[in-house]
């Protein structure tokens, strides 16, 4: 077993959320993210083509999450970090300098992987530093925080991707994409780090190492149960949500809204959401029966919203997704919190497998729904199982109620 580092004073956290929140910011920042389905679309793609695209994105990130994972264990993480973004600067210089279908797919490929880089390191750096400072209880406010600043980022980005694609076209965009992906690396580096020191039975060489704590976070996902529980949730809060807010410019379209006026619906959206992040650190101190409460109001209030097709429809909607982005960080620091044994991040990047799984289904599940009834009523439909999850938030509590009075921070299995 490797010995633990001791902890620090309670101090300086500001030396660990800087670097944290920049990186968070920059990840976010792209202002291809609004652009490059037309950049494809100008290069000649058709939309079957575009599609495969975003499979093969989806597809590189699955196969290599869970090895990711464990390399984040066994190197530091920080490096893995500051190489994430580097992959995705490589495939948006591929895309602008070689626009073709095969650059585009070895793009999305390389994204996939950059991706698959920081699920599970990022996380796992974070509550393992906080945890060292004595600040453990600080994760979901952090991370909170951290979304939120993303969110705001993209919303940014998006903004100023208009000016830019008018000032320099292609060129321009990618360039100040490329940019915000190398801050975002040198971010990485910023960010401090005390990894554990072997002892002398641990393995020796790197390979051996990492086929020990990939067993080790395979085991513990598999014997321990409130780890479990806890990647189930982080799965099912977080792949919903992520599906249905790619459809909120579609959704206000069916509703009647303007071509021009839908910017402003997407910005009311995420500015709630926005919103929902921030509050993650007071809602961490909810029992699951208050979480089962706010589950099911964001299911209520995300399927109302999406039927009125108004703007106090808009507002329920991104109260909804608010709510869903504050549980979605809720969820990750409750993992954490179980979270026991050296492979921290090989268990995170079993729950960000199963949500990119879980996401591909649900995007399938979407696409039949709304052939048959449109996209209000996919979206009512497809928000459903958060009342199921609600029911066993609820059941949770009835369950363990007596043991999470006796220790509170525990909150049972969840």
């Amino acid at each position: 077993m490797p010995s633990l580092p001791p902890r620090a004073p309670r101090t300086r956290l500001s030396r660990l959320t800087r670097p944290v929140y920049a990186y968070a910011a920059f990840e976010e920042f792209i202002l291809l993210y609004p652009l490059y389905a037309l950049l494809f679309h100008d290069t000649g793609l058709s939309v079957t083509q575009i599609s495969s695209l975003f499979v093969i994105w989806a597809l590189s990130g699955v196969l290599v999450a869970v090895p990711a994972g464990a390399w984040a264990d066994v190197v530091p993480r920080r490096h893995l970090l500051a190489a994430a973004p580097l992959f995705a600067a490589t495939a948006f210089a591929l895309w602008l300098l070689l626009p073709s279908y095969t650059a585009f797919a070895l793009g999305f490929a390389l994204w996939g992987v950059g991706g698959a880089l920081s699920s599970g390191a990022f996380e796992a750096l974070v509550h393992s530093e906080l945890d060292r400072r004595g600040a453990a209880e600080h994760y979901a406010r952090v991370m909170g925080t951290a979304r939120a600043l993303g969110v705001a980022a993209v919303g940014t980005a998006t903004l100023l991707a208009v000016p830019v694609m008018a000032a320099g076209g292609y060129p321009a965009i990618g360039a100040a994409s490329v940019a915000a992906c190398v801050l975002c690396g040198a971010a990485a580096l910023a960010l401090p780090e005390h990894r554990a020191h072997g002892t002398a039975r641990a393995p020796r060489t790197a390979a051996a190492r990492y086929g020990a704590v990939l067993r080790g976070g395979l085991a513990e996902a598999a014997s321990s149960r409130p780890v479990r529980h806890a990647i189930a949730l982080v799965v099912v809060i977080t792949a919903v949500w992520g599906v249905l807010e790619e459809y909120v410019p579609l959704l206000a379209d069916e509703a009647g809204v303007p071509a021009r006026t839908v910017p402003v619906v997407v910005l009311v959206v995420w500015g709630l959401v926005t919103l929902g992040g921030l509050l993650a650190g007071a809602a961490d101190r909810l029992p699951p029966a208050g979480l089962a409460v706010v589950t099911a109001l964001a299911a209520v209030a995300v399927a109302t919203g999406a039927l009125l097709g108004s703007p106090v429809g808009w507002v329920l909607l991104g109260l909804g997704f608010g709510a869903c982005q504050m549980l979605s960080v809720v969820a990750d620091a409750r993992l954490q919190a179980r979270i026991t044994g050296p492979a921290r991040a090989t268990v995170t990047s079993l729950a960000g497998l199963g949500t990119d799984v879980l996401t591909v289904s649900v995007y399938a599940l979407y696409a039949g729904v709304y052939t048959l009834v449109g996209h209000a009523v996919a979206f009512a439909l497809v928000a459903a199982p958060y009342l199921g999850v609600a029911l066993t938030l609820a059941r949770v509590r009835t369950r363990s109620g007596a043991r999470c009075q006796r220790a509170a921070p525990d909150h049972g299995d969840l």
